[in-house]
């Protein structure tokens, strides 16, 4: 598997143009967003992100007790990975967010992408839950995009939250977002600054940021 960090060394200064997908709405066809992936290979993207929805929340009565219930509008992220490095031959990054997630979690779905040879990951903390006006991470989960990069890192390092073990290091590549306008959410361009270090200092390998066509 080529990581990220190689097509960008292959580059020779020249601009990569990639793609990046949003998982079909449940319930719809799958194979409309593959159809519409092959039309796009002409032009040959060296890696095509895939990006991950958190939980929604509606409010259902059960039995007579009003429930908080978690939905996910758009699963389906590990599938369309797999799906794409195998049909097209082309590397897939999927985003991993702290949003919706516990540490655990977190845990078995990159245990997931090690098995299936994702190697390839864009870490995020993720919007907030709609209804909010701030990110409130999931009970057990990564608050900071630093922490959850931490992570992965020490997944890397063969050491699970629970557990060490030398024949399971992952391999990793990891890249993370940077505002250069700042993040709406920062005080300043400088504090933006420093949380970026933070991440680059957690173990991320690349920085992307926020620039579509």
């Amino acid at each position: 598997m080529t990581k990220i960090t190689e097509y960008f060394k292959q580059a020779n200064g020249k601009t990569l143009f990639s793609i990046e997908v949003i998982p079909p709405m449940k319930g719809q066809n799958f194979g409309e967003l593959m159809g519409h992936l092959e039309s796009l290979m002409e032009f040959k993207p060296p890696f095509i992100e895939v990006t991950y929805h958190r939980e929604e929340y509606i409010t259902k009565e059960l039995n007579g007790v009003v429930k908080r219930i978690p939905i996910r509008k758009r699963p389906g992220t590990l599938g369309i990975c797999a799906a794409i490095m195998h049909q097209f031959k082309v590397e897939a990054v999927p985003h991993v967010i702290c949003g919706g997630f516990t540490k655990e979690e977190t845990e078995d779905f990159l245990i997931d992408l090690h098995y299936l040879g994702i190697e390839n990951i864009l870490a995020l903390r993720g919007d907030h839950e709609k209804g909010e006006d701030s990110f409130i991470p999931k009970e057990g989960g990564h608050a900071y995009a630093n922490e959850l990069v931490e992570q992965i890192n020490q997944m890397n390092q063969g050491k699970l939250l629970y557990e060490e073990t030398e024949s399971f290091p992952t391999n990793f590549c990891v890249g993370v977002a940077g505002y250069p306008e700042k993040h709406y959410e920062a005080v300043s361009l400088d504090a933006d600054l420093v949380y970026l270090k933070q991440k680059v200092d957690a173990g991320a390998d690349y920085i992307v940021t926020q620039m579509f066509f």
